[in-house]
């Protein structure tokens, strides 16, 4: 139906979680979804259609960096009507309060990128994720009794364990805005959510904390996602 994506109307469901890796999400549909068809391998970006507890949901990679998820989100919006969207990925710790393992609600995300400018003509680098949304999985978290942190963070255009000058970066970044951690895509999903009158979110696993010298490894990063992959799904339940 699009250059990037060959699911048919009908075969997206109206809420899909996001992580970035293909793998990912055939991890997430074999292993938490029911019913689970592959319904988009275009460039090997699976996106998976199924149920959990009888609610339909499709998960979806993005890729990585800000151009990938501008990319696929902006077609679920505009082309698929999709109505919610949560990313779930992993990010750097930002701040000493935080561990290795931590999951973050995502409260508004800054970038020092030009997206908005050159999709829209817009000096806009602070996006906010959907209010509806968080409250949601706010409310999912404290009847599961599943534990979170809730903050602002930083959308990069660059890994923060290869940026040879970091602390420089830390330095200029908005001290209003509290930033906690890094990830690579939150802010496009925000903006667009906004621009087309649709609702998102962003959960993420802390899974290394530059400051420290912390990281897990790719087994570990992938058993401490669980806790997020979770969170996102029972707080789908409560999606239209």
């Amino acid at each position: 139906m699009t250059p990037h994506n060959e699911a048919q109307i009908g075969e997206i469901a109206k809420t899909v979680l996001m992580p970035g890796d293909p793998l990912r999400a055939k991890y997430i549909a074999e292993n938490f979804l029911e019913n689970a068809k592959l319904v988009n391998k275009v460039r090997n970006i699976f996106a998976y259609t199924g149920t959990y507890k009888g609610k339909e949901i499709t998960v979806m990679a993005s890729g990585m960096g800000m151009p990938s998820i501008g990319i696929y989100a902006y077609e679920l919006y505009k082309v698929y009507d999709v109505e919610n969207i949560i990313r779930i990925g992993s990010c750097g710790g930002y701040s000493d309060k935080l561990e290795l393992f931590d999951t973050i609600l995502v409260e508004s995300s800054y970038s020092e990128g030009n997206f908005a400018y050159t999709f829209n003509s817009e000096d806009c680098h602070l996006a906010d994720a959907s209010k509806e949304l968080n409250n949601i999985i706010e409310q999912t978290a404290k009847n599961q009794d599943i534990k979170y942190v809730k903050g602002n963070v930083l959308c990069s255009d660059c890994f923060d364990l290869y940026i040879p000058k970091l602390q420089e970066l830390l330095d200029r970044l908005p001290k209003e805005l509290n930033i906690i951690a890094a990830e690579m895509e939150s802010f496009v999903l925000f903006y667009l959510a906004k621009l087309l009158n649709k609702k998102a979110a962003c959960l993420l696993t802390v899974v290394d904390i530059p400051t420290k010298q912390n990281q897990i490894s790719a087994e570990e990063r992938e058993k401490a996602l669980n806790g997020m992959i979770k969170l996102s799904l029972e707080a789908s339940l409560g999606l239209e």
